[in-house]
């Protein structure tokens, strides 16, 4: 269980570290589970997928609308450069990935064990307020040495909208997370003074109601305006959260977090995953639709 203590901090701050949730060697363990993925994942017919995280929502194509029950690759996009007019992979595939994930807490007994199998995200998750907490989503990210990109201000809740609101992220650095590194950094207490302006959702006629393809952002009435007074990046304080492996930083579905580039030769790997409230409101708007409920 949480102490009164952390708990107060996360309440204020929107974030929190706990040390020592993983051990050295699990942290080993999973990392080299990763290069496995990593080195084993067949080119031959992925469609070379892009992620980046932006307020464009022009994501979503077929691969990534259907990576929520499976183990899907996302490269970073400075990892490819147009070679007489085709996109090409300048890279090694496994020096090329931003992530991979969205399913591995049900794909992957390896993070199922830290996940959904875990009775400390449970009791955490019991502190946190959850009565039936669902594990959403479930990803490695890379940041990748040199090229791993930046990662802007945003909030989770606007890409897990719950009615009412219920995100949580879970984060575990499986290498030392540095500011060389991109380590994340937070916006402490924002999430009491930002709310969540829009949602990214699928897209869908207006009129007819059939699917489209790709993704947007959807505004919540006087959202725009709101967003617009309270600018994400002028006049906020920002804290960078250097984390060493194993530690679990846990965020606020609402908190405005970022992290930068990785400038060094070291990458920065990390697990994350998100719990919902299984008891709120999770609709077919939301891009990530998964046809298993994983409840813990």
């Amino acid at each position: 269980m949480m102490s009164p203590e952390e708990l107060e901090s996360f309440n204020k701050n929107g974030f929190l570290v706990i040390p020592n949730f993983l051990s050295k060697s699990k942290c080993e363990e999973l990392l080299t589970r990763s290069h496995k993925y990593l080195g084993d994942f067949d080119l031959t017919n992925h469609p070379l997928t892009q992620f980046t995280t932006s307020d464009k929502g022009d994501l979503g194509d077929e691969y990534f609308l259907n990576s929520s029950d499976n183990v899907s690759f996302f490269f970073e996009p400075s990892a490819f450069a147009d070679i007489d007019g085709q996109k090409q992979l300048i890279k090694p595939k496994e020096k090329a990935v931003n992530k991979f994930g969205h399913g591995l807490h049900l794909c992957d007994p390896d993070f199922a064990e830290i996940t959904t199998e875990s009775r400390r995200v449970r009791e955490i998750a019991k502190s946190l307020g959850f009565h039936k907490p669902r594990a959403l989503q479930s990803m490695v990210l890379c940041k990748q040495p040199e090229i791993g990109g930046a990662v802007p201000s945003h909030q989770d809740s606007v890409f897990l909208y719950t009615d009412p609101e219920s995100a949580i992220g879970f984060w575990i650095p499986l290498e030392d997370a540095t500011i060389e590194n991109g380590c994340l950094s937070f916006s402490p207490g924002s999430h009491l003074t930002h709310p969540i302006t829009k949602r990214f959702v699928r897209r869908f006629d207006k009129d007819s109601g059939d699917a489209l393809n790709g993704t947007e952002f959807q505004y919540f009435e006087n959202g725009e305006e709101i967003e617009k007074n309270l600018s994400r990046d002028e006049n906020v304080a920002w804290k960078s959260v250097e984390c060493k492996a194993g530690q679990l930083v846990l965020i606020h579905g609402s908190v405005l977090h970022k992290s930068g580039t990785n400038t060094s030769n070291k990458s920065r790997f990390a697990y994350a995953f998100h719990l919902i409230e299984d008891e709120a409101n999770y609709d077919e708007l939301n891009w990530l639709q998964s046809k298993v409920k994983s409840i813990l």
